[in-house]
Protein backbone atom coordinates (compact mmCIF):
# COMPACT_ATOMS: atom_id res chain seq x y z
CA UNK A 1 0.00 0.00 0.00
CA UNK A 2 2.74 2.43 0.95
CA UNK A 3 5.50 1.34 -1.38
CA UNK A 4 6.09 1.23 -5.10
CA UNK A 5 8.29 -1.04 -7.17
CA UNK A 6 11.99 -0.31 -7.26
CA UNK A 7 12.37 2.98 -9.12
CA UNK A 8 15.12 1.90 -11.49
CA UNK A 9 15.44 0.15 -14.83
CA UNK A 10 16.13 -3.12 -13.01
CA UNK A 11 13.92 -4.61 -10.31
CA UNK A 12 15.23 -5.80 -6.96
CA UNK A 13 15.13 -9.35 -8.32
CA UNK A 14 17.41 -8.40 -11.21
CA UNK A 15 14.65 -8.33 -13.84
CA UNK A 16 15.16 -5.80 -16.59
CA UNK A 17 12.07 -3.62 -16.75
CA UNK A 18 10.24 -2.95 -19.99
CA UNK A 19 9.82 0.54 -21.47
CA UNK A 20 6.28 1.15 -20.17
CA UNK A 21 7.10 0.09 -16.62
CA UNK A 22 10.25 2.23 -16.70
CA UNK A 23 8.10 5.22 -17.69
CA UNK A 24 5.68 4.44 -14.87
CA UNK A 25 8.50 4.40 -12.35
CA UNK A 26 9.88 7.67 -13.64
CA UNK A 27 6.48 9.35 -13.33
CA UNK A 28 5.58 8.08 -9.86
CA UNK A 29 9.01 8.53 -8.29
CA UNK A 30 8.42 11.95 -6.69
CA UNK A 31 4.91 11.14 -5.45
CA UNK A 32 6.14 7.81 -4.11
CA UNK A 33 8.91 9.41 -2.09
CA UNK A 34 6.50 12.02 -0.74
CA UNK A 35 4.16 9.24 0.42
CA UNK A 36 7.04 7.37 2.06
CA UNK A 37 7.96 10.47 4.04
CA UNK A 38 4.52 11.05 5.52
CA UNK A 39 3.94 10.52 9.24
CA UNK A 40 1.83 7.37 9.06
CA UNK A 41 4.24 5.79 6.56
CA UNK A 42 7.19 6.44 8.85
CA UNK A 43 5.26 5.25 11.90
CA UNK A 44 4.41 1.95 10.23
CA UNK A 45 7.89 1.39 8.84
CA UNK A 46 9.36 2.13 12.29
CA UNK A 47 6.83 0.00 14.16
CA UNK A 48 5.17 3.00 15.87
CA UNK A 49 1.74 2.80 14.26
CA UNK A 50 -1.21 1.72 16.41
CA UNK A 51 -3.58 -1.21 15.87
CA UNK A 52 -6.42 1.29 15.40
CA UNK A 53 -4.50 3.01 12.60
CA UNK A 54 -3.94 -0.36 10.93
CA UNK A 55 -7.64 -1.11 11.22
CA UNK A 56 -8.40 2.28 9.69
CA UNK A 57 -6.08 1.52 6.78
CA UNK A 58 -7.62 -1.87 6.02
CA UNK A 59 -11.17 -0.55 6.38
CA UNK A 60 -10.36 2.20 3.89
CA UNK A 61 -8.79 -0.17 1.37
CA UNK A 62 -11.44 -2.87 1.11
CA UNK A 63 -14.09 -1.14 -1.06
CA UNK A 64 -11.74 -0.05 -3.85
CA UNK A 65 -9.78 -3.32 -3.88
CA UNK A 66 -13.09 -5.16 -4.18
CA UNK A 67 -14.13 -3.04 -7.14
CA UNK A 68 -10.73 -3.36 -8.82
CA UNK A 69 -10.87 -7.13 -8.55
CA UNK A 70 -14.38 -7.21 -9.98
CA UNK A 71 -13.73 -4.89 -12.92
CA UNK A 72 -10.05 -4.84 -13.82
CA UNK A 73 -9.42 -8.40 -15.07
CA UNK A 74 -11.86 -8.21 -18.00
CA UNK A 75 -10.89 -4.64 -18.80
CA UNK A 76 -7.20 -5.54 -18.80
CA UNK A 77 -7.80 -8.49 -21.12
CA UNK A 78 -9.65 -6.20 -23.51
CA UNK A 79 -6.58 -3.95 -23.54
CA UNK A 80 -4.35 -6.93 -24.38
CA UNK A 81 -2.95 -7.63 -20.90
CA UNK A 82 -3.40 -11.39 -20.54
CA UNK A 83 -0.42 -12.16 -18.27
CA UNK A 84 -1.62 -10.55 -15.04
CA UNK A 85 -2.23 -13.30 -12.40
CA UNK A 86 -5.33 -11.77 -10.85
CA UNK A 87 -6.23 -14.65 -8.55
CA UNK A 88 -2.73 -14.64 -7.04
CA UNK A 89 -2.65 -10.86 -6.63
CA UNK A 90 -6.18 -10.47 -5.22
CA UNK A 91 -6.31 -8.89 -1.76
CA UNK A 92 -10.05 -8.76 -1.05
CA UNK A 93 -10.29 -12.06 0.84
CA UNK A 94 -7.17 -11.22 2.84
CA UNK A 95 -8.64 -7.84 3.75
CA UNK A 96 -11.92 -9.42 4.80
CA UNK A 97 -10.03 -11.94 6.95
CA UNK A 98 -7.91 -9.26 8.57
CA UNK A 99 -10.87 -7.02 9.32
CA UNK A 100 -12.57 -9.90 11.12
CA UNK A 101 -9.41 -10.31 13.17
CA UNK A 102 -9.55 -6.61 14.10
CA UNK A 103 -13.32 -6.38 14.52
CA UNK A 104 -13.06 -5.80 18.28
CA UNK A 105 -11.20 -2.52 17.77
CA UNK A 106 -13.24 0.70 17.95
CA UNK A 107 -14.74 2.27 14.85
CA UNK A 108 -12.53 4.63 12.85
CA UNK A 109 -13.68 7.79 11.05
CA UNK A 110 -15.08 7.36 7.55
CA UNK A 111 -12.29 8.02 5.07
CA UNK A 112 -12.94 10.82 2.61
CA UNK A 113 -9.82 9.81 0.70
CA UNK A 114 -11.04 6.22 0.36
CA UNK A 115 -14.44 7.45 -0.83
CA UNK A 116 -12.76 9.64 -3.47
CA UNK A 117 -10.58 6.74 -4.58
CA UNK A 118 -13.59 4.43 -4.89
CA UNK A 119 -15.52 6.98 -6.98
CA UNK A 120 -12.50 7.50 -9.24
CA UNK A 121 -12.10 3.76 -9.79
CA UNK A 122 -15.81 3.44 -10.61
CA UNK A 123 -15.59 6.28 -13.12
CA UNK A 124 -12.49 4.93 -14.82
CA UNK A 125 -13.92 1.41 -15.07
CA UNK A 126 -16.79 2.88 -17.12
CA UNK A 127 -15.00 5.54 -19.11
CA UNK A 128 -11.23 4.99 -19.25
CA UNK A 129 -10.02 1.44 -18.55
CA UNK A 130 -6.43 2.28 -19.52
CA UNK A 131 -6.37 4.86 -16.73
CA UNK A 132 -7.88 2.35 -14.30
CA UNK A 133 -4.81 0.20 -14.91
CA UNK A 134 -2.67 2.90 -13.33
CA UNK A 135 -4.42 2.20 -10.03
CA UNK A 136 -3.84 -1.52 -10.54
CA UNK A 137 -0.12 -0.92 -10.97
CA UNK A 138 0.29 1.48 -8.07
CA UNK A 139 -1.68 -0.72 -5.67
CA UNK A 140 -0.51 -4.23 -6.51
CA UNK A 141 2.99 -3.20 -7.54
CA UNK A 142 3.36 -1.49 -4.18
CA UNK A 143 1.94 -4.43 -2.26
CA UNK A 144 4.45 -6.73 -3.89
CA UNK A 145 7.44 -4.43 -3.49
CA UNK A 146 7.09 -3.18 0.06
CA UNK A 147 4.66 -5.67 1.47
CA UNK A 148 7.02 -7.98 3.30
CA UNK A 149 8.59 -5.20 5.35
CA UNK A 150 5.26 -3.50 6.02
CA UNK A 151 3.58 -6.78 6.92
CA UNK A 152 6.36 -7.67 9.32
CA UNK A 153 6.12 -4.33 11.10
CA UNK A 154 2.32 -4.44 11.21
CA UNK A 155 2.30 -7.93 12.68
CA UNK A 156 4.90 -6.98 15.28
CA UNK A 157 2.71 -4.05 16.34
CA UNK A 158 -0.36 -6.26 16.62
CA UNK A 159 1.54 -8.96 18.49
CA UNK A 160 2.61 -6.44 21.13
CA UNK A 161 -1.09 -5.75 21.70
CA UNK A 162 -2.08 -9.41 21.83
CA UNK A 163 -3.71 -9.34 18.37
CA UNK A 164 -3.36 -11.79 15.49
CA UNK A 165 -1.26 -11.00 12.45
CA UNK A 166 -2.49 -9.83 9.06
CA UNK A 167 -2.64 -11.59 5.70
CA UNK A 168 -2.96 -8.48 3.54
CA UNK A 169 0.74 -8.25 2.68
CA UNK A 170 1.27 -12.02 2.37
CA UNK A 171 1.18 -13.69 -1.05
CA UNK A 172 1.04 -17.43 -1.58
CA UNK A 173 3.05 -17.37 -4.81
CA UNK A 174 6.68 -16.29 -5.18
CA UNK A 175 6.85 -12.51 -5.28
CA UNK A 176 9.50 -12.23 -8.06
CA UNK A 177 7.30 -14.30 -10.37
CA UNK A 178 4.22 -12.23 -9.51
CA UNK A 179 6.08 -8.99 -10.16
CA UNK A 180 7.35 -10.25 -13.50
CA UNK A 181 3.86 -11.32 -14.54
CA UNK A 182 2.43 -7.93 -13.53
CA UNK A 183 5.15 -6.12 -15.48
CA UNK A 184 4.66 -8.35 -18.50
CA UNK A 185 0.93 -7.68 -18.44
CA UNK A 186 1.52 -3.93 -18.51
CA UNK A 187 3.93 -4.21 -21.39
CA UNK A 188 1.29 -6.22 -23.31
CA UNK A 189 -1.36 -3.50 -23.24
CA UNK A 190 -2.17 -2.08 -26.66
CA UNK A 191 -2.33 1.67 -25.99
CA UNK A 192 -2.11 4.72 -28.20
CA UNK A 193 0.51 7.34 -27.39
CA UNK A 194 -2.17 9.54 -25.83
CA UNK A 195 -3.53 6.66 -23.74
CA UNK A 196 -0.06 5.85 -22.46
CA UNK A 197 0.41 9.46 -21.34
CA UNK A 198 -2.94 9.30 -19.56
CA UNK A 199 -1.88 6.06 -17.86
CA UNK A 200 1.26 7.75 -16.58
CA UNK A 201 -0.61 10.81 -15.33
CA UNK A 202 -3.23 8.68 -13.60
CA UNK A 203 -0.50 6.76 -11.76
CA UNK A 204 0.61 10.03 -10.17
CA UNK A 205 -3.02 10.85 -9.33
CA UNK A 206 -3.32 7.44 -7.64
CA UNK A 207 -0.37 8.28 -5.41
CA UNK A 208 -1.91 11.66 -4.57
CA UNK A 209 -5.02 9.84 -3.33
CA UNK A 210 -2.75 7.58 -1.29
CA UNK A 211 -1.16 10.64 0.29
CA UNK A 212 -4.59 11.94 1.33
CA UNK A 213 -5.36 8.59 2.96
CA UNK A 214 -2.01 8.55 4.76
CA UNK A 215 -2.70 12.04 6.13
CA UNK A 216 -6.04 10.84 7.50
CA UNK A 217 -4.49 7.80 9.13
CA UNK A 218 -1.92 9.95 10.94
CA UNK A 219 -4.84 11.71 12.69
CA UNK A 220 -6.40 8.50 14.09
Amino acid sequence: MLSSPSLSTTSQQGQVLGPRVRKLHAHIGKAHHQAEGMEFSRALLEGRATPLQLAGLLRALLPAYTLLEQEAPDLATALGATNIPWSDLARRHALEHDLKQLAALPATPASAAAASWLEQVKLLARQAPHRLMAHVYVRYGGDLSGGQQLGGQANAILSRHGLSGLKFWSFEQEIPALKKALHDGFEQMDLSEAEEEELLDEAVAAFKLTQKLLAELAEI
